[in-house]
């Protein structure tokens, strides 16, 4: 990658191109989508919450009152459009066994609006933030998810193959909608209005993730002891996303304008500074349950369903973080735990047998449009 310090965004825009290239997705429906910034209208003028609610939402950062919220505003801008190019990365090995056509067109649309919305938030930066805005763009290009130097943990695994993708689309894009929704409500105009294009892309990725699970569990050829292991895998990881419990960030972020609860819109009640992050885990965490309840009506009778491992299993963060409790919520020994483990999550054998099904099973994944 270059050194040499962007000045422009057409500097950026060049070092994008060299960044496709080098991670190896410069194919050419990818490199010929005209990949541009979006805007959409806001429910609201107004910042509609915190220490600022009722004013003009601020068009320009100089607008902005305080060069602590100017800060987070751009360090929420950072870490969101991160998680956009990582995923790209997570992802890029994956066009080569694609089980259809229409697959390999679904993940291409995946990784292009992923990338369409890391161009968006270099977009902001650039055009809003200055020589700070700058450095931070560039930066993101010269990441990379496979040497481990994303921003978060999360972003840093590797995504194997194609079960692997659509547990990752379900419940880790579906923590990217919850991420989004929240700056929707944002006091600052342009990064408002960069969420609402960004959130009907979104939804196409999450749809993805769900049908492709339902139509594995349809078919019958993957055992549904490792499809569970896959969704053991990447919910605790979404859970872990939402952040620490008693975030003094997410607090202030409320309370600037900046950031707002999912459901701001619906919320009656105050909301509570301390447990903001928690809040937003819990709704994510009852969506997950509905998606399983659905994906479970195509598991025949007299099989084991799927479930949504507990809040509590496998954290790295919060509260619960390495603490030993089972996919159930129960407390167990270090030694159990590290038993329970081994079971409860993909080993290197249930990656092998996977990648083997899907290379040598014509049908271990039902036709697009074969499920509900």
């Amino acid at each position: 990658m270059a050194v040499r310090r962007i000045a422009t965004f057409d500097d950026w825009v060049d070092l994008f191109r060299v960044w496709q290239k080098d991670i190896g997705v410069a194919y050419p429906e990818i490199v010929d989508y005209k990949f541009e910034a979006k805007f959409g209208p806001t429910r609201s003028n107004e910042i509609e919450f915190g220490a600022f609610k009722g004013r003009p939402k601020w068009e320009k950062v100089i607008q902005i009152p305080d060069q602590r919220i100017r800060d987070a505003m751009q360090n929420l801008i950072v870490y969101q459009g991160d998680t956009e190019f990582a995923s790209v990365e997570q992802q890029r090995r994956l066009f080569q066994n694609a089980p259809s056509e229409h697959d390999r067109q679904s993940l291409c649309r995946v990784v292009t609006e992923e990338m369409r919305h890391g161009w968006q938030m270099c977009h902001l930066l650039i055009n809003h933030f200055g020589y700070s805005g700058r450095v931070e763009a560039q930066k993101m290009l010269e990441r990379r998810a496979f040497d481990q130097k994303r921003l978060l943990g999360a972003f840093n695994q590797d995504v194997d193959h194609w079960l692997d993708f659509f547990t990752y689309t379900d419940f880790v894009d579906r923590d990217g909608k919850f991420q989004l929704t929240m700056l929707s409500y944002s006091g600052f105009a342009p990064v408002a209005q960069s969420m609402i294009p960004m959130l009907r892309e979104e939804s196409f990725h999450l749809g993805t993730g769900q049908d492709g699970i339902k139509r594995i569990v349809r078919a019958g050829v993957v055992p549904l002891t490792i499809i569970q292991k896959f969704i053991n895998k990447w919910v605790p990881v979404s859970h872990d996303l939402f952040g620490v419990d008693r975030s003094s960030s997410a607090h202030w972020f409320y309370v600037w304008g900046l950031k707002g609860r999912y459901d701001e819109p619906q919320a009656k009640e105050e909301a509570d500074l301390e447990r903001m992050n928690e809040h937003s885990r819990f709704l994510f965490h009852l969506e997950c349950e509905k998606l399983i309840e659905q994906i479970n009506k195509h598991i025949p009778a007299g099989q084991t369903p799927l479930y949504v491992p507990d809040l509590k299993f496998h954290r790295y963060i919060g509260e619960f973080a390495g603490q030993p409790y089972s996919v159930k919520g129960e407390l167990l020994s270090p030694r159990e735990y590290e038993e329970h483990l081994r079971e409860a999550l993909p080993q290197p054998e249930d990656i092998k047998l996977v990648t083997e099904i899907q290379a040598t099973e014509p049908n271990w994944i039902a036709a697009k449009g074969s499920v509900q």
